[in-house]
């Protein structure tokens, strides 16, 4: 049977980028594999790479040595058939904690050196799942799609084939009335989210069954 991680990196455990990962989770599990969820943010304390080196060094090469939250998930992530990474849109951005993960896991497999680039020799099938507020015909022009790229490139060339998936214009909050925010229109982001985040759900799902 294969194995399927799946990370939530958003902070919020039951919103748009959660249940997405749920979803595609869901997906890779009725096709026939092993699916764990992760959400990040529920995890020990982490950070990112702190440059000590040590995954260049003979005694933990090609492993992130640093011990801390995120040690468990870089194992089981090296030990998977297949990887969901999700993240909402953060400042133009992916998470901190988006963030902290990719940058050890990618790391960990880059070796300066000119004969062998690339130390990972498990290479998977990557699902990039991104929310946004943001309406995704705005994508290109704000530069969303171009940091998409980049994040899509480097996970291929250190991790594996990577999908992307992008849902914008989600809904944020259940209630907008509490909160000054002239620039949306509640009742708009409400109908969508009822017509068009299921059929996100579902695109989700299809694309994490694709990955067994």
């Amino acid at each position: 049977m294969k194995y399927i991680v799946a990370v939530n990196a958003s902070p919020r455990t039951n919103w748009n980028t959660a249940k997405l990962v749920e979803a595609a989770a869901r997906g890779a599990r009725e096709a026939g594999a092993d699916a764990e969820v992760i959400h990040l943010y529920k995890l020990e304390p982490f950070k990112g790479c702190i440059s000590c080196f040590r995954c260049k060094l003979p005694e933990s090469f090609g492993r992130c040595a640093v011990k801390d939250g995120l040690t468990e998930v870089l194992g089981k992530i090296r030990k998977a058939d297949g990887l969901i990474l999700g993240s909402p849109n953060y400042l133009s951005e992916m998470t901190a904690g988006f963030r902290a993960l990719y940058e050890r896991l990618v790391f960990q497999s880059l070796t300066y050196n000119k004969e062998r680039p690339n130390c990972n020799e498990h290479m998977i099938p990557v699902l990039l799942i991104h929310t946004s507020n943001c309406d995704e015909s705005y994508y290109d022009k704000i530069g969303y799609t171009a940091m998409l790229d980049r994040y899509k490139q480097t996970l291929e060339r250190f991790v594996g084939p990577t999908k992307v998936m992008i849902c914008g214009n989600t809904l944020q909050v259940d209630d907008y009335s509490k909160y000054d925010w002239t620039v949306f229109d509640p009742e708009e982001k409400k109908s969508r989210h009822e017509k068009v985040f299921p059929l996100k759900l579902k695109e989700a799902y299809e694309l994490g069954a694709s990955l067994v």
